[in-house]
């Protein structure tokens, strides 16, 4: 096989890998933004009178083993206003006008 095949393909190989964990990661999130939405709808955290601390919403540069993704699933929520937080670090489901989530965040078990 010539060379510059060989280097072809393995740039393509390299940017498949790139992409293929890019999607990996993003529907890792998926799922923990479901999670939190169960939890925080179990909990009835739905006001910032009812917000409830998640354990799993600190960030701990030391820990050792699987990558948690609730961290940056919780700050991605923030920025979009789907969960609101608390000065004590808190944190509740913000519901729209309707006192319902908008049908793409509901989650059903």
């Amino acid at each position: 096989m010539p060379e510059y095949l060989q280097i072809a393909l393995g740039l393509f190989g390299l940017a498949g890998v790139f992409v293929l964990t890019r999607y990996i990661v993003a529907y890792r999130i998926k799922r923990a933004t479901g999670y939190i939405i169960r939890d925080l709808q179990k909990h009835r955290a739905l006001d910032p009178v009812s917000a409830v601390e998640l354990p799993y919403a600190r960030h701990n540069p030391l820990r050792i083993g699987m990558r948690n993704y609730h961290a940056k699933a919780i700050e991605f929520m923030l920025s979009e206003g789907v969960v609101g937080k608390t000065t004590t670090e808190k944190y509740y489901l913000r519901l729209d006008g309707r006192g319902s989530l908008s049908n793409d965040e509901q989650v059903h078990d």
